[in-house]
């Protein structure tokens, strides 16, 4: 009897779930982490790549983390084909704003916009939910610095620090413990390489497995900073992860 709620994605089991949703979200818990930390001087998203086989050449740009508009970013958890789609429905919708009336669109209002979009996906037939979660940071000038979280059945919440993906409750229960109100961009970092490493499966991580992008503003402009492989390296570090490996090469 249950295997008719499995296969339908808009119907309901007697005890009010989606199994079709649950599954999508299950699906994202298997992917690498991804989590964003809230700072007084900015915003800080940091994710953990998955090496699928060294024979595959790296990528030349960010696998997971990416610019949706000048002052928005997101870092994606789950099915990297099932996120493309929502990542240029949000960069089409930004671009369309800025068009329309010549501003850039506020976060929350491009969060709305992508949830329905997702949320769409659990209600009609024939069609199945996205499998990929998302971190939204971005600045406005009426909010300052946000960061929202988005989920398979089309909803949403604004957060100061949190993770999504794989062992999440092992990051989020360490955000939950040391995160503080006025943090600085450095104290960021150290709790997002912190946390980051809590969700994955060795406690020496190599450099060229984790994304770290730091989000500010410059006068009125919104930049971005990519970490690059040694600049990682000094994070681990300094937070007392070392990686002989990489030293040595």
């Amino acid at each position: 009897m249950s295997r008719r709620y499995d296969q339908k994605t808009n119907t309901f089991t007697p005890d009010g779930r989606l199994k079709q949703v649950e599954y999508a979200i299950e699906a994202i818990n298997q992917t690498g982490s991804a989590l964003g930390v809230l700072t007084n001087e900015g915003m800080i998203l940091a994710t953990e790549k998955q090496e699928v086989s060294h024979l595959l050449e790296h990528s030349k740009h960010s696998e997971k983390i990416y610019p949706i508009d000048r002052h928005i970013f997101s870092v994606v958890s789950g099915h990297t084909a099932d996120a493309n789609i929502l990542i240029n429905f949000a960069r089409e919708a930004a671009a369309n704003h800025r068009y329309q009336f010549q501003d850039n669109v506020g976060l929350e209002q491009l969060i709305i916009n992508i949830c329905d979009y997702k949320q769409n996906k659990t209600q009609v037939g024939g069609q199945r939910p996205f499998g990929t979660a998302f971190l939204f940071a971005g600045y406005d000038k009426e909010n300052g610095f946000q960061l929202f979280s988005t989920d398979p059945s089309g909803n949403y919440a604004g957060w100061k620090a949190t993770a999504i993906g794989k062992n999440n409750l092992a990051a989020n229960s360490y955000l939950k413990q040391d995160y503080k109100e006025n943090l600085t961009l450095e104290q960021g970092l150290d709790i997002a390489i912190k946390a980051l490493v809590k969700t994955m499966d060795t406690s020496s991580p190599q450099p060229s497995k984790i994304e770290i992008v730091v989000i500010s503003k410059q006068g009125k402009e919104v930049k971005s900073k990519t970490y690059n492989e040694k600049e990682v390296l000094s994070l681990l570090q300094k937070n007392g992860f070392s990686n002989e490996q990489m030293q040595q090469e």
